[in-house]
This record gives structure tokens, C-alpha cells and sequence, in this order.
């Protein structure tokens, strides 16, 4: 009985430390401090879209003809970037078995999440959209100015590992007809996964998050907060 009540212990203490941590991992900026002269003289001319689901965040870029150029390798892998319909290049970045083995919730299976939990290969998820709501309750549109719009382009372009300067779709592998799966840099796990990617493209993009942001939700209360 004794061990049962120090193991509950433990788990009450474990549980309010990370609490503890998401508190301030949300409520501190990141970066800390921001020059007064770079956070006035940015004009915003570029928007960008959050996408936020109950445990995952997506970013959503807008399709003109720069853009459908910069990102024409994945229209060979059945993404298509090229079409007049498309209005919105969508990424995101996840941990390898939950990300391709979990399409819906109904598809739960206990390895994805045993590997999401501990140390899992990642993968980057491509798609497309027309018309996104942008007053969706999960949309939040954000803005970037010329310079800091191709920062991010730039850190989305190298999270895809390349092989003789190909990157490397995985098979057909999609939840659609036009969305792809391609091989990705980095390691997953639950601690550093999908949303503290997100997190560190916006910054390239000159946005403030929180210094920790798990969690779709403390995601997008720090942008709230700090930009």
C-alpha cells in the first residue's frame, strides 16, 4: 500500500511539473527580447495561416507563381502545386508511425503512440486547399513581411532530407489524392514535436512564440500574447 501511495505521489509531482513547464514554456517569449528598431520598420506584406487541430498544427502558405516555383519538386511526388484551383501550399511535420499510421482517430493503434512518446523518425506532410476560412475557429491568420517570408520558406525547404538533392517521397503515402508524405529531418517525440516545429518556423518568419509551445492550444496563446 505504501508503494502505491509514493508511486500516486510521484505521478502528482511529475504531473505538476510539466504543467509547470507548459506555464512558462507559454507565458515566456521566444525570442526574449525583440529591437525596438527591427519590430517597427517590419511591414507586413505577406499572410500566413495557422491550422491548429486538438494535438497538431499545420502552416499554410498562400500559392502564387513564386511560390509554385520554389516548391515545384512536389508536383513529381503528386502534389499539385501547379493547379489553378490551389490557393494554399500546406505543411506540416510529425513524427513518422503516428503521422502516416493515424489518419483519423478511429485508426489509434498503441505502437504510433508508444513510438510519439519516445524517440520516433519524422516525416513532412504535404498538401493542398482551395479556399480555407480564415474565421474558422482553427484558422489564425498571421502576417510576415517580404524578407522574413523567405526565412521561412527557407527552413520548411530544409526540413526535407534530400538525397542527391532530390527530396524523398515515401511511396504514394497519403491521407488523399493530393497530399504527400515525404522523408524529413529531425527526431520526433512527444516533448519536441510537431507544434514546437511550427513554432520554430514562425520565429523565422519574425513572429514571438512562447519558449516551449507542445500543445497546439499554448501555441497560439503565446501568438496571441506576444505578437
Amino acid at each position: 500500500m505504501g508503494g502505491v501511495k509514493l508511486a500516486v505521489r510521484w505521478l502528482i509531482r511529475a504531473i505538476a511539473l510539466l504543467l509547470l513547464l507548459m506555464a512558462g514554456g507559454t507565458f515566456i517569449p521566444r525570442p526574449l527580447l525583440v529591437a525596438a528598431e527591427a519590430s517597427s520598420a517590419a511591414v507586413p506584406s505577406k499572410r500566413i495561416l495557422l491550422l491548429s487541430g486538438p494535438i497538431h498544427t499545420d502552416i499554410a502558405l498562400p500559392l502564387d507563381d513564386r511560390l509554385r516555383a520554389s516548391f515545384a519538386f512536389l508536383e513529381d511526388a503528386g502534389v499539385p502545386v501547379s493547379d489553378p484551383a490551389a490557393r494554399w501550399l500546406i505543411f506540416g511535420w510529425g513524427g513518422r508511425s503516428f503521422y502516416l499510421e493515424t489518419p483519423t482517430w478511429g485508426d489509434l493503434k498503441p505502437m504510433p503512440v508508444l513510438r510519439a512518446l519516445t524517440i520516433n523518425s519524422s516525416v513532412m506532410h504535404v498538401d493542398v486547399a482551395g479556399g480555407i476560412s480564415e474565421t474558422h475557429p482553427s484558422v489564425r491568420v498571421l502576417n510576415v513581411d517580404s524578407e522574413r517570408f523567405e526565412r521561412l520558406l527557407r527552413f520548411i525547404d530544409e526540413s526535407f532530407i534530400r538525397e542527391d538533392g532530390a527530396v524523398v517521397p515515401i511511396g504514394d503515402r497519403g491521407y488523399g489524392d493530393y497530399d504527400r508524405f515525404f522523408e524529413a529531418n529531425g527526431y520526433f517525440n512527444a516533448l519536441i514535436g510537431c507544434n514546437t516545429w511550427t513554432a520554430a518556423a514562425l520565429r523565422t518568419g519574425g513572429l514571438r512564440t512562447g519558449f516551449w509551445n507542445p500543445l497546439p492550444q499554448t501555441l497560439a496563446l503565446s501568438l496571441v500574447l506576444f505578437n
